[in-house]
């Protein structure tokens, strides 16, 4: 692996933001962060800048101001706001081809752009909630976390798109340790931090303020936490999850283990909504996403920012050479 094997770019979506996305990046980026688009260059917006390639290598010759493709032919058109299912096996094999190409070493990372699940339902029977569990499929059926990143925080959620409801019963002792120790490995691997600081939220207000609130935090959450320190983890908690994600507090950690969904995502997403970065730990491969959706309502307006797509390229770029390391 050299540092000048190219990012492959699944197209997403293409009746969303990321076609035009992609053609921003490249206009942000140029050559300097080298990659290529995989899709049907039919779905690019009109008048769009690009040249289509046979091979990923081939993306390192291509000038700044045009977007390498690596083609591929849909069966469907592409309406903004409108999805057709008649797309949904070329995106499907879009995200496959990105990751048969990063597995044979011919790119450096894997970045995606988002998808429409419902509509790679109805169109191909997509059995996958979505990009992380359909990606730790390809890869083997790997153990793999999600984790939201930026310059400003790191976190990762470790029950994610379930009821509220349902969230006591599925933060297990098991579970909450599977994903301290992937959380730990991953940014060893993928951000080259050698002894991670990871603090980890209480599940109550207060994170149960002694028993009073709640008893996870006494009964098991606080000596599971204890027990992984004693290994030798830079693990500390459970935290108050309503004091933790301040400045001064960040600075005494580099991620967040939070117990669901919102109270990991509302933090970042605050601090870096438009330059969040959905990073799969676990992987034997690098996986970046911007951290937003298809975004139907302003698709092919011309009004999408590409800061997402930006920054999930140069952290890919950087998640590369820290593995390299």
């Amino acid at each position: 692996m050299t540092d000048r094997l190219p990012i492959a770019v699944s197209c997403g979506e293409p009746a969303g933001i990321g076609p035009e996305l992609a053609i921003r990046a490249r206009a942000v980026l140029g050559p300097q962060l080298p990659f290529f688009w995989i899709g049907d260059p039919a779905h690019l917006p009109q008048g769009s800048r690009f040249a289509t390639i046979d091979l990923p290598a081939a993306a390192l010759d291509v000038p700044g101001d045009l977007l390498p493709v690596l083609p591929m032919q849909f069966g469907g058109v592409a309406l903004p706001g409108r999805p057709d299912p008649a797309n949904a096996p070329g995106v499907i094999a879009a995200i496959e081809r990105a990751v048969a190409l990063v597995q044979t070493g011919e790119a450096g990372a894997v970045c995606t752009l988002p998808i429409h699940k419902k509509a790679l339902q109805d169109g191909a029977g997509f059995g996958f909630p979505g990009h992380t569990e359909f990606l730790a499929h390809l890869a083997g059926g790997v153990d793999v976390v999600m984790c939201l990143a930026s310059d400003l925080l790191k976190v990762v959620p470790a029950t994610i798109h379930i009821p509220l409801s349902q969230v006591p019963a599925a933060l297990t002792p098991a579970l909450l340790e599977r994903v301290i120790r992937l959380t730990h490995a991953g940014m060893q691997r993928d951000f080259g931090i050698d002894a991670p600081r990871i603090a980890v939220a209480g599940l109550n207000p207060h994170a149960g303020e002694g028993g009073n609130m709640g008893r996870e935090e006494v009964d098991w959450i606080g000596p599971l936490v204890a027990r992984l320190a004693a290994e030798g983890l830079a693990v500390f908690g459970p935290l108050p999850a309503d004091t933790m994600f301040h400045a001064r507090a960040r600075a005494g950690y580099d991620v967040a283990v939070c117990a669901y969904h919102d109270q990991a995502l509302i933090p970042i997403k605050t601090l870096a909504f438009d330059d969040g970065v959905n990073v799969t730990l676990g992987l034997p491969f690098i996986r970046t996403s911007p951290d937003h959706g298809t975004a139907f309502d302003i698709a092919g307006k011309g009004i999408a920012r590409p800061d997402s797509v930006v920054a999930a390229l140069r952290m890919a770029a950087r998640m590369a050479a820290a593995r390299r390391r």
